[in-house]
């Protein structure tokens, strides 16, 4: 497209570059006996065992790979697995080790990439059925960085067809909490994946719920960051002024590691924007003030609200705050005629009909239905995205940053929208029946409601924090404050149907 999507208002002021980043310093355990052990450590543990020399990348990598062949096809979360290229990466990072070479905290830790991002020579297929053989040349800009910080790719996660939901052409990715249920998505195979520890991470994309959605059902810990952060150069265009690229880990701290990997701007991707990424573990988060919308917690859980009490228990000033009152739904068409374009020659030459799912809310109906929206409604649309953008700058303007459920009033879409980033962590558990999947029918996304009846299954919740533009910093140091007081991430789930 000709026209770029820039979040940043007149009145941004782009914040200043901290003098380094910095991670917790993290004392080498004795390893343990299990591998599930080892699978489900944090970056920060891995990177000091491997530094130390008490671990080496070619183990850590052929444990996780050995969980892929065992619990993969359960959860249907690989679309393909690059054993041989994963082993080679492993061993090239351990002779850098024993040269005394450490390329940072990525050094040697494997991980799982969203199949909608180019791996020369390996199948990008983007979880569709026309482009099932897809091969690619090159690789994308993100695959280059992380291999430049010494991560090891273990293989292509699965996505749902075309980056919506986990219907894919391999099949349909499952929770690893309830395997009667879908993953959500699109980053489906990543947060599956990586909630089950067949991974030390992944790497998924948003444009709308496209990480936080899948980390809410599946437990892991997301972040999208500010649209324009990290390079979207050599992945599948779905919505040119939507798309994002983030990390999906199990803590807090393990996605500020891999979006300092991530950052920096690229001549390749129009719409990258060049902000220094900051991140202090040890920032002091007292002068904080964070707020949230009453009406969100109105309907919420009781997980929600024992979250929204322990930020008040962090010792930071938590206000009622309001949004100004828009038709933030009406959005949703922006998203409609922008991926109806993108994939224009499915639906001409009725290439839709091979996909998978058919259903009304799915991406064949939803590309022919954008096709009655005129131009003059994407020019009003346009307009209203700049009302939105003024609405959440004022909003930042009153405090640092907000919380919410995942479905917090019209925060999921506004902030998509105007390119806010957002942090997904675990709060906390819940017994629910079996849930069916996230639907754009109506003209509007719906989350899948849980059964009317039938058995519950243990399945976690989480809770959103957003914050200003370019500040992760902020909201993951937020993060590790409540992840700390909700003390829930550890838990490990046990396949079960």
């Amino acid at each position: 497209m000709a026209g770029r999507f820039d979040p940043r208002l007149p009145t941004f002021r782009r914040p200043a570059p901290q003098r380094a980043l910095r991670f917790a310093r993290v004392v080498p355990k004795t390893i343990p006996n299990d591998d599930e052990d080892i699978a489900f450590a944090a970056i920060g543990q891995l990177s000091a065992w491997l530094s130390s020399g008490a671990l080496t990348s070619r183990r850590v990598t052929e444990i996780y790979l050995a969980r892929i062949e065992a619990l993969g096809p359960k959860l249907e979360c690989f679309a393909i697995v690059t054993r041989d290229r994963a082993l080679a990466e492993a061993d090239a990072a351990d002779a850098l080790l024993r040269a005394g070479v450490n390329l940072g905290p990525l050094h040697g830790i494997p991980y799982g990439l969203k199949d909608i991002f180019d791996t020369g020579g390996i199948i990008t297929g983007w979880g569709a059925e026309p482009f099932r053989n897809r091969v690619p040349d090159q690789d994308a800009t993100i695959v280059r960085k992380l291999r430049a910080a010494g991560a090891v790719l273990l293989g292509k996660t699965a996505v749902g067809a075309l980056a919506y939901d986990d219907i894919w052409y391999g099949g349909w990715t499952r929770n690893p909490w309830n395997l009667n249920e879908g993953s959500s998505g699109s980053s489906a195979g990543s947060a599956s994946a990586t909630a089950m520890g067949l991974c030390a991470f992944a790497i998924g994309t948003e444009t709308l719920g496209s990480i936080t959605s899948p980390c809410q059902r599946c437990g892991a810990t997301g972040l999208r960051p500010t649209f324009g952060r990290v390079s979207r150069a050599g992945g599948m265009a779905l919505c040119w002024s939507l798309d994002k690229v983030g990390p999906i880990c199990r803590s807090v701290e393990d996605t500020a590691m891999v979006l300092a990997a991530l950052n920096g701007v690229d001549v390749a991707d129009r719409s990258s924007i060049d902000a220094p990424f900051n991140f202090d573990v040890e920032a002091d988060i007292s002068g904080i003030r964070l707020g949230y919308l009453p009406e969100a917690f109105e309907g919420a859980n009781q997980v929600d609200h024992a979250a929204l009490a322990a930020a008040r228990g962090l010792g930071i000033e938590v206000v009622e705050v309001s949004l100004r009152d828009l038709p933030y739904g009406a959005l949703m068409n922006i998203l409609y005629a922008e991926a109806a374009a993108a994939f224009e020659e499915l639906t001409l030459d009725d290439i839709d009909d091979t996909l998978r799912w058919q259903d009304e809310g799915a991406w064949p109906n939803t590309f022919r239905k954008a096709r009655f929206l005129s131009a003059v409604d994407h020019v009003q649309l346009d307009r209203l995205r700049y009302q939105v953008m003024l609405a959440l700058d004022a909003l930042f303007t009153e405090v640092d940053a907000l919380i919410g459920p995942f479905m917090t009033g019209p925060m999921l879409i506004a902030s998509n929208f105007t390119g806010h980033p957002c942090l997904h962590l675990r709060s906390g558990f819940l017994d629910l029946p079996t849930r069916g999947m996230a639907s754009l029918a109506a003209g509007k996304l719906t989350t899948g409601e849980p059964q009317a009846s039938g058995r519950t299954f243990n399945v976690p919740q989480g809770i959103s924090l957003w914050g200003r533009l370019f500040e992760e910093g902020v909201i993951l140091n937020l993060g590790l404050a409540l992840e700390r007081e909700l003390a829930v991430a550890g838990a490990r789930p046990r396949l079960s149907c």
